[in-house]
């Protein structure tokens, strides 16, 4: 990121209800925004486990600043919606997940309205980012779709109005769930076959999820096992909140590096602008600086 989009002020609105059913808990988002410029696209995120939308601001604030519009869902699976593994909901939260962002999806407008951005935003181009549970979701509304016990996919997720997606941690595929992840979360197998929309897969080298049986390259799936294009940054360090994107100094980073999830947030940044064809010297200039890191990150495309 340049100096003038670090110095590019931001603006955030929160709670916008958006309209669902059979919830039972309202649907609120945050949207962050730039304060000025015209024509912006959107990110519409989607948090790991146990978020909010007041979480990652590492990534959104920064995002905002090169000029998207990030409209971020506080999923039931938050912690403050106290909704645990042995709560009887939780087995379809998965579920109320991407029926969250569909709606979000298609009540863009009205969010837009009621942050008083409407007339300011390009909303022919929209993208889907998530972490973690947050990457599954947002497979979905690319063409992924969820294997059940028998190893068939189940329907279909995707929303039209996503032209391109990042998944950054995402869930892998494979019968290697641990007896716990298989117990309580059976639908962490996703079928990337079908998953056809652009996108961007973000990894880190040391992710080792205890959801799996396998290493860091579980979390490699949606790159490999997708149809093209894509695109995959491997920060070769990186544990599975990847610096701290989620927050300075929450809990769960075990990888603190501010610069890593400046890289991060950059990456993203700079592949959206590119795919959306309005600016493609940022990820020209990742890519170049890729070859020359001594493997710090890895850029791969196909």
């Amino acid at each position: 990121m340049n100096g003038q989009q670090a110095a590019q002020r931001i603006v955030a609105i929160k709670p916008i209800g958006v309209p669902t059913e059979g919830r039972g808990i309202d649907l609120q988002v945050k949207v962050t925004a730039p304060a000025s410029g015209r024509d912006l696209p959107v990110i519409v995120f989607s948090h790991g486990n146990a978020w909010s939308m007041d979480g990652y601001e590492p990534l959104v604030d920064r995002w905002a600043a090169a000029g998207f519009v990030v409209v971020q869902p506080t999923h039931l699976d938050s912690r403050r919606n106290g909704i645990g593994f042995d709560d009887p909901r939780f087995g379809t939260i998965w579920r109320v997940r991407i029926a969250d962002l569909h709606a979000v999806l298609d009540n863009l407008g009205d969010i837009l309205d009621e942050a008083g951005l409407r007339g300011r935003v390009d909303e022919g181009r929209v993208a889907a980012v998530g972490h973690s549970w947050g990457g599954q979701t947002v497979g979905t509304l690319l063409g992924a779709r969820v294997l059940d016990a028998d190893g068939t996919p189940g329907e279909d997720f995707a929303h039209p109005a996503v032209r391109a997606g990042v998944l950054i941690a995402a869930t892998g595929t494979g019968d290697t769930l641990t007896p716990f992840a298989a117990e309580h979360l059976p639908f962490m197998r996703p079928d990337y076959s079908t998953m056809t929309t652009q996108a961007l897969v973000v990894t880190g080298g040391e992710d080792r999820s205890a959801m799996s049986t396998r290493g860091p390259d579980w979390f490699t799936d949606a790159y490999h096992l997708s149809p093209a294009p894509k695109s995959m940054l491997t920060i070769t360090e990186g544990q599975h909140t990847l610096g701290g994107i989620a927050g300075e100094s929450v809990a769960e980073t075990t990888d603190e590096d501010p610069a890593r999830v400046a890289l991060v947030a950059d990456a993203v940044s700079a592949y959206l602008l590119d795919v959306f064809g309005l600016d493609d010297t940022a990820w020209k200039d990742l890519d170049a600086r890729a070859a020359t890191s001594d493997g710090a990150f890895l850029l791969e495309h196909r």
